[in-house]
């Protein structure tokens, strides 16, 4: 039922919808609403991705799934861009043949999204606008103003979303720098003056809301790299995120101040620097020598720049660990600075690659020996700052796990913001009119990028793909002929299995023996029944598995009649 107001004129309404970022770090994806419930006019802010685990076994990259808004694309207005990670970009060269709406950005997300847009044969299609920020413009029924803030890449920003319904400040990912490396402070000004116009709601970054205390500046990240690669004897190799571009200066300016060059390893890299340049980025800085140039250079005289900070196993890092990169050889003595956190997840993978460099004899240096890296993320007194500026009527967490969203709606409240909600994806939670309240859910979920398809997070390949990587597969190849007898011995292979049971049984010969009992005491009319043959081998088939393995395999059988 549409809610009407005493006109008997549908309710326009201010509504928000996740349909991804919300219960989770990554894969940002977000919708406002505004107008009747039938008839509502759309905005999207970012559209990212997140990436595959060991959960996913051969998926690189998760998508949000944009049924809903494919239903709903003729009254998508637009999508805003809040900056250039992965995570909030990332999806749109995926999914923008399904949505089709024009794109907003400023000049460096645009070149990094560009490259995106290039590889998949979409730069003449989609319609790219470049915004400054601090720009204002109108999409529908939607005045949007680009707000400076700082993060761990160049040109992030906040969104003021003002309505007819009121104002609601989207903070993308943000920080308080007070000394950045590149760009200016978070534009505390303009915040104080929308603040003073007054803020319907804050749509809030929640991933350091559980920690206390003021985050570190990048000015003092510099000096302590400075002092690091300053003492080192023999080379030198930096890791951290590739879009970070600001560390890369740091990089560059304290290897030029020691003596050194800096090399560049990873494509992921080199495209970063590219479009930094392009955008008026890193032009003050020593040139940046390609990874060939590691080989000649003196071990005193050289700071590689590696991709992989994560663990990546084609990144350059992994490479250089398992000794297998094309240039870059780091030995006893050498010192490699992992200059990033690991994100949740990563763990492993990073710890291998470290474990590979000190049996080499390699020195290595993290965020847990020195300060090598801080986060791009408000902790609690910086949350606490924002909302003096801002003082919003509601507080909406976002960008988060679920614990940190509810320590975040805990802590707004402790500081006087009464009205708070947290809202997961699909849940369309109403902003205005009244107090914030959960009134609909749409469809919402994973899609994932399966080689060249694009493919539910349910289908049903991923899903055995993931039992083989645990019990493996066996397959049955059964010839029959009209009479439901048996023509030759039955063919049998299989893959993940072990070879024989704890009685050195061959686990083929007991699968042979299984599907010959079948045979002989299964009634003729039933064994000419090919579905139902099929299903009876395979139930015993797993069964003898599960007897001998402790295990039940994939099974399949294929019967062919003669």
């Amino acid at each position: 039922m549409v809610a009407r107001g005493k006109t008997g004129k549908a309710r326009e309404e201010l509504v928000f919808l996740p349909l991804g970022g919300t219960g989770e770090i990554g894969m940002n994806a977000y919708l406002y609403g505004f107008g009747p419930a039938r008839d509502r006019r759309w905005l999207m802010v970012d559209l990212g991705v997140k990436f595959g685990s060991e959960r996913e076994p051969g998926v690189d990259v998760i998508l949000p799934d944009m049924a809903f808004m494919e239903a709903e694309r003729h009254a998508l207005e637009g999508l805003v861009l809040t900056h250039a990670h992965e995570d909030h970009l990332g999806a749109v060269a995926y999914l923008w043949e399904r949505l089709g709406m024009p794109v907003y950005a400023t000049r460096f997300t645009a070149a990094l999204l560009m490259n995106k847009l290039e590889e998949a044969g979409l730069e003449e299609e989609v319609p790219l606008h470049i915004v400054e920020p601090g720009d204002r413009f109108a999409l529908g029924p939607f005045d949007i103003e680009l707000v400076r803030v700082n993060h761990s890449i160049p040109e992030p920003n906040a969104l003021a979303i003002r309505t007819d319904a009121g104002t609601v400040v989207h903070s993308g990912d943000w920080k308080i720098d007070d000394a950045p490396v590149l760009g200016e402070r978070i534009d505390e000004a303009r915040l104080r003056e929308i603040g003073a116009e007054g803020c319907l709601a804050l749509v809030c970054d929640s991933t350091n809301a559980m920690r206390e205390g003021h985050s570190p500046t990048e000015e003092e990240v510099a000096a302590s790299l400075t002092s690091i690669i300053a003492r080192a004897k023999a080379r030198v190799a930096v890791t951290t995120f590739a879009s970070h571009v600001g560390r890369l200066e740091t990089v560059a300016r304290a290897a030029h101040e020691a003596g050194r060059q800096v090399v560049v390893a990873g494509r992921a890299m080199n495209t970063v620097i590219e479009a930094a340049r392009h955008s008026g980025y890193l032009r003050d800085v020593p040139d940046f020598q390609p990874a060939d140039a590691f080989g000649y250079l003196p071990p005193e005289k050289v700071v590689c720049l590696c991709t992989g900070s994560q663990g990546e196993p084609r990144a350059a890092m992994a490479r250089i660990a398992d000794d297998s990169h094309p240039s870059i050889a780091l030995e006893a003595g050498d010192l490699v600075i992992f200059s990033s956190k690991t994100i949740p997840g990563n763990e492993k993978a990073v710890i291998e690659i470290e474990n590979k460099l000190a049996a080499r004899g390699v020195e290595i240096v993290t965020s847990d020996d020195a300060l090598v890296h801080v986060t791009g993320h408000p902790r609690r007194d910086e949350l606490r700052q924002l909302y003096d500026w801002l003082r919003p009527g509601m507080l909406i967490p976002m960008h988060g796990e679920m614990r940190h969203m509810m320590e975040h709606a805990k802590f707004a409240r402790e500081q006087g913001i009464a009205a708070t909600q947290v809202v997961t994806n699909g849940e369309v939670l109403r902003l205005a009119p009244g107090a914030p309240e959960i009134v609909d859910e749409a469809p919402s979920g994973r899609l994932f990028v399966d080689g060249r398809l694009i493919v539910s997070e349910h289908a049903a390949a991923i899903r055995d793909r993931r039992k083989l990587s645990f019990v493996g597969m066996v397959a049955v190849s059964v010839i029959v002929d009209g009479r439901g007898d048996l023509v030759g011995e039955p063919q049998i292979a299989m893959e993940g299995v072990p070879a024989e049971d704890e009685n050195a049984t061959p686990m083929a010969d007991i699968v042979l023996d299984v599907v010959e009992e079948v045979m002989e005491g299964l009634p003729r009319a039933r064994r000419r029944d090919r579905d139902l043959l099929a299903e009876t081998l395979r139930r015993a088939v797993r069964r003898a598995m599960a007897l001998h393995w402790g295990k039940k395999p994939l099974c399949r059988v294929m019967i062919h009649q003669q």
